[in-house]
Parts: structure tokens; sequence; C-alpha cells
């Protein structure tokens, strides 16, 4: 898609996002492109197991709940236990649940896809609704926040039935697929479980990014450094993270936390008073100095001035 739509209460922002595109790919197409390509190397198996523990050592092994694997070195993906217990880590949860649904009048534009939608809210917090068009009849109508607390499933119903009968006009319309999730956006250290011979991988490895909960991205350019390491005879995980953007993804984070309803004015002010490349080098965490610079200075506020001390 060329465009993307925000619509905040007290502006409205169309942006065209050449040079860049927004895409969307299916999960199952995905991985059935990537199990064609790997069956077709000998050297390559497909094990259905899960892995009870990873055993770091002169060789590593991984235990499961049929046998056992030793090798050189393992890449894993498993979330560490200690995320879930009490830590120092700010952790805000991006949960969400989707529908996409068939109408019987054309309904959507297909070539906007409207970002933030936060005309509907639940309370002061920071919640958005996202449509994603795939025609002018289907579309997936997701309700996402940005909070610490899950809800229920009947809450995002209702929000996503709210929003389909007062803004996008539709009292009629089939529901084909749901989707549900929660991706955590945290400063958690994932990568520090990394060894010479472990490395933490997707969102175990902290391969999510803390500010935006995007990951495609960022794991492609992060599997292109771990090959890159692997070839030069280096640690795997070595520099794959950079410690200017995990910094602003703290003080990020630390408003979400601290100020919550702040996230709508936040996010207004990113898409408003910043160029779409600038905008996205940021988030591809491949911006200059200066822009990073402007970014700051369209988001200065006493919000942000006090999280930067809080988290330094």
């Amino acid at each position: 898609m060329e465009k993307s739509y925000y619509c905040f209460i007290k502006k409205t922002i169309d942006l065209t996002l050449s040079p860049y595109t927004y895409k969307s790919i299916r999960a199952i197409d995905f991985y059935n492109y990537a199990k064609s390509k790997l069956k077709n190397h000998e050297n390559i198996h497909f094990i259905s197991d899960e892995a009870t523990s990873v055993l770091d050592g002169l060789e590593t092994v991984v235990e499961t709940k049929q046998q056992t694997f030793t090798a050189g070195h393992v890449f894993d993906s498993r979330i560490p236990k200690e995320f879930y217990t009490k830590n120092k880590s700010i952790t805000i949860n991006q949960h969400f649940k989707g529908i996409i649904i068939k109408t019987e009048t054309k309904t959507f534009n297909a070539d906007t896809l409207t970002m933030m939608d936060y005309r509907l809210k639940d309370g002061q917090q920071t919640t958005f609704t996202y449509v994603l068009p795939f025609s002018e009849y289907e579309a997936l109508v997701e309700f996402t926040y940005f909070t610490e607390n899950i809800v229920d499933e009947s809450v995002y119903d209702a929000f996503i039935e709210t929003y389909i009968k007062t803004y996008l006009k539709v009292n009629t319309y089939t529901i084909l697929e749901s989707e549900q999730g929660n991706i955590p956006m945290t400063t958690f250290p994932f990568d520090s479980f990394n060894t010479k011979n472990i490395t933490k991988i997707g969102t175990g490895g902290g391969w999510v990014k803390p500010s935006t909960g995007y990951s495609f991205k960022h794991t492609e350019k992060k599997v292109a450094k771990l090959i890159e390491n692997i070839k030069d005879n280096k640690i795997p995980s070595k520099q794959l993270f950079k410690r200017k953007y995990r910094f602003y993804d703290k003080i990020f984070l630390k408003v979400l936390k601290d100020e919550n309803h702040k996230g709508e004015w936040i996010f207004q002010q990113f898409y408003d008073k910043n160029g779409v490349e600038t905008m996205f080098r940021f988030l591809d965490e491949e911006s200059t100095f200066w822009e990073e610079l402007k970014i700051m200075s369209s988001l200065f506020s006493w919000s942000f001035i006090k999280a930067f001390f809080k988290t330094l």
C-alpha cells in the first residue's frame, strides 16, 4: 500500500508512504514458502518436539520431551523464564484482537490503511483501531491496546463491533477470520542470555523493537548480521543491537508506563511533525543524528524530560 491514514481527536493525517511501501504477509504463506526452500537441502531436518532445557558447556545439550541433542551452537527462541518473574525492566503489552470482515457494499479504500484511529478509546488509555483493507469489500479491523494490563476477549469484541457500526457505517457483514495476540514491548535484557554457544533469537532474543512491537524487518537485519558474524568467525550475537536506540525505546516506554494517556499525543506529534523518510529510517534504526534530533524536538515535553532523567 502506498498511503496510510491516522485519525486523532484533534486532527487527521494522510501520509503518502513513498519511497516506502506497506505490505502484509500471511504467516502461513511465509512459513510454507520458507519450508519449501529448506526442504531442498539434505542437511536440514525438521523435528517436531518440545525443548525442556538447553545446557551450555563444552558441548551444548538440548533436552526435549523425546530425546537429547548435542551441538556446537544452538539458536534458542524460547523466552527466558526470568522475563516472567519480578524484574526492573519496563514492559508494556501490545495486545489486540482483529477480525477479517466481508461487507455487502464497497466500504474500504484498498490503497490506504488506517494505521491508528483514536476516535474510539477505552477511557484515557493508549488504545486505537487499525484497519488493513484487502479490497473494497474485505478488511482486517483490529482493536489494539498499548497498556500494562490485558483485557477479556469480550472487551475487544465490543470495541470492534462499535467501530464497524459507528465509524465504518456497516451493519451487515460476515466474519471470515479472527486473530488475537500480545506482543511484549519491553526493556528486558534478552540478549544478556546470549553466550558463546547459545544465541537467543526472535522474541526470546529481544528482536521485537520495544517502542513499536514490530519485528519482521528487524529480524531480517539481525539474521543478516548473524550470518555475517558466523562467516567472520565471530560470536553470532556480536553487535546485534545499537545502544542509542535502546535508550530511545526505554524513554518512550517509560512515558507510556507512567502517563499512558499521552500515547495519542506522542503518535500525533511523531507522524505530524516529521517526514516519512525520517520517521521510517528512525524506526528502522538507520537514522542520522540530525534526524534523531528533529524527532526528539517534535516530542519535546515535560513527560519526556522526566522519563529521560528517570532512565539514566
